[in-house]
């Protein structure tokens, strides 16, 4: 090691000493690798990794099942019919809203194909729908689906906002919209997902706004990166799901926001047992009573065994703080970034905003040459421990997530992509 590369190690040390938040790290279970010591995982941006408690939340279900049967439900030491109420006010904190305006159900593209059939209503006048160009695959078929369900063209309905050289500039979209006066509905990330761009949320609803065309968010890749306040910011609706930034595991049951002001709307809905008042729901009614607040549109009791490590998940982010994570997560790729220009120079390119506001905990990177060059790159990060993830055609994601990762953790990385690089 250089005496240079020494001094860059020490500072990643320095900087772990004097984190608030490093105490995190042990309370989560490590991937080892083929040295028996922790992989360099950033990978949060896919799937988090478990909290310890996880386990055994999820084993006093099981022991209230085994001892109590059916009458777990509502004897269990946290009765089950009332489980997924645990989610709402720590889900709440970290999107800006009430805690009658999220719920914690289904997974999430579920969640976006329920939501869109109540905020998706075309007119002959309105009926396109705008996404980002590049948007995640399922976003993108449940807006096909959306389009074709109600029988419009699937190809022109789809309006695509595309990403600038300096990422999604919010000053482009008016004229977007203005040139496309039929759009009827803006479905756009929080965070989108492949160059991890923060998009401007408050902004692009207040243009939404100002048309009347009804906005949703897909907040998967924001939810537990940035904080956000979507009830202030006039968000019809949002879908994220839990086991990226959130750490709920594989899988693991979503989430999905409404605005106050539509729970009592006429907007149509589909329903379900578990959308009716909890007060009534055991009547066994012919009518449905609706639930007060977004819980109206639940589907099924909830899945208790896949609720236990969510609530596990949002505990740990309530005890930590979502500022204080945003704090140490600017810090944590600003070092990345620098101590990447150091070492690998014009090999690899960011293509994740610089300006801290426009990006979250992801940092994608571009490998300067071949496609191919850059997946030998990313095959020799795997074979060397490192897990982070392969987005085609050209893109390596690191995300150093704050709740568990280090300082230090970012320095392994960029030596072992130095080797990579070096290696290619």
């Amino acid at each position: 090691m250089t005496t240079m590369e020494h001094d860059a190690l020490a500072q990643a040390q320095a900087l772990d000493a004097a984190d608030p938040l490093a105490t995190f790290r042990d309370r989560f279970a490590w991937p080892r690798g083929r040295d028996g010591r922790r992989k360099v995982y950033l990978c949060g941006n896919s799937l988090g990794l478990q909290p310890l408690a996880a386990g055994e939340r999820v084993n006093e279900v099981l022991r209230d099942w085994a001892t109590m049967g059916v009458e777990g439900h509502f004897r269990a030491e946290r009765p089950w019919v009332p489980y997924h109420e645990a989610a709402a006010p720590l889900l709440a904190e970290l999107i800006g809203c009430a805690e009658d305006e999220v719920v914690a159900m289904n997974t999430l593209t579920i969640n976006l194909n329920l939501l869109m059939l109540s905020f998706y209503r075309p007119t002959d006048a309105r009926w396109k729908i705008l996404i980002e160009a590049d948007a995640f695959p399922s976003d993108r078929y449940a807006v096909q689906s959306q389009l074709d369900w109600h029988g419009r063209d699937v190809e022109s309905g789809i309006v695509e906002w595309t990403r600038g050289d300096g990422g999604y500039a919010v000053d482009a979209l008016p004229a977007l919209l203005d040139a496309n006066p039929e759009i009827a509905l803006i479905l756009l990330p929080g965070v989108q997902y492949l160059t991890g761009d923060v998009l401007d949320m408050p902004a692009i609803t207040t243009l939404a706004r100002e048309r009347q065309i009804p906005i949703g968010l897909d907040l998967a890749h924001a939810i537990g990166n940035v904080p956000m306040r979507v009830s202030d910011w006039g968000v019809d609706f949002a879908v994220f799901c839990t086991y990226k930034y959130l750490n709920a595991g594989p899988g693991a049951v979503a989430g999905a926001y409404v605005a106050r002001q539509h729970h009592t709307s006429d907007l149509p809905r589909l329903h379900g047992w578990w959308g009716n008042d909890a007060s009534t729901r055991f009547e066994m009614r012919d009518d449905f009573d609706p639930a007060p607040g977004v819980d109206a549109w639940q589907q099924s009791n909830p899945p208790v065994l896949g609720l236990a490590p969510v609530v596990v998940g949002l505990e740990l982010f309530h005890e930590a703080g979502i500022e204080r994570l945003r704090d140490k997560s600017i810090a944590l790729t600003g070092y990345l970034e620098q101590r990447l220009a150091a070492r690998c120079g014009d090999r690899v390119r960011v293509v994740t905003p610089a300006a801290p506001e426009q990006r979250g905990c992801q940092l994608s990177l571009a490998v300067n040459g071949s496609t191919q060059s850059g997946r030998s790159v990313f095959e020799h990060l795997d074979a060397h421990d490192v897990v982070c993830d392969w987005r085609e055609p050209n893109v390596i994601r690191v995300a150093p997530a704050p709740l568990y990762n280090s300082f230090e953790d970012c320095w392994h990385f960029v030596e072992r992509l130095h080797e990579a690089l070096e290696a290619s």
